[in-house]
């Protein structure tokens, strides 16, 4: 797979959101296959990795937070699923997974029927495999609104816990793993 090639046909333009996209992709593909290197013993496929990582955030150009230069119409919390559908249009289904997967430390139905959330219940946002682990925790220490900062685990357990305790948990089970 060419990564750069997808990056390219969906954003052509060399402006601040491919920038930004560049940039936040790439901070959460070195700290995976950082990660993935520190630990031999979990096999993790690192050309999946950096592949899935400098996609999975390719859902943004259609969402709206123009604080971080997104100007499409879609609830942001939709474009992990938006980037999984241009994946999987692309052939790419594994790696469409851990775009629909990645979002805080994954969505569980309960949260989209209490909160209301604006994505298919019968959908699959919860990382299973350990390299949908990985993304998704690297993701979680980079902010495309604060680029240029990278949070310590307990920040990111702090930034979290908003979100409940579940992901908290989770996210430290995932730091005691990959750490």
């Amino acid at each position: 797979m060419n990564y750069q090639a997808i990056i390219d046909k969906y954003y052509p333009e060399d402006d601040d959101l491919r920038r930004l996209l560049l940039k936040h992709s790439r901070q959460v593909a070195d700290r995976c296959l950082l990660l993935a290197n520190r630990h031999p013993e979990l096999n993790l496929d690192t050309q999946f990795l950096e592949e899935s990582a400098m996609l999975h955030d390719i859902g943004i150009r259609w969402c709206h937070a123009p604080s971080i230069f997104c100007l499409g119409q879609e609830h942001y919390i939709r474009h992990g699923l938006i980037g999984g559908q241009v994946l999987r249009g692309e052939g790419y289904e594994r790696h469409a997974r851990v775009c629909e997967r990645h979002t805080g430390t994954g969505i569980t139905r309960k949260q989209i029927e209490t909160q209301s959330l604006p994505l298919p219940p019968e959908g699959e946002y919860e990382p299973e495999t350990l390299e949908e682990q990985l993304v998704c925790y690297a993701d979680k220490f980079f902010s495309k609104s604060k680029p240029d900062r990278v949070l310590t685990v307990e920040q990111t357990a702090q930034s979290l816990a908003r979100f409940g305790q579940e992901g908290v948990q989770k996210f430290i089970k995932w730091s005691e793993l990959f750490e």
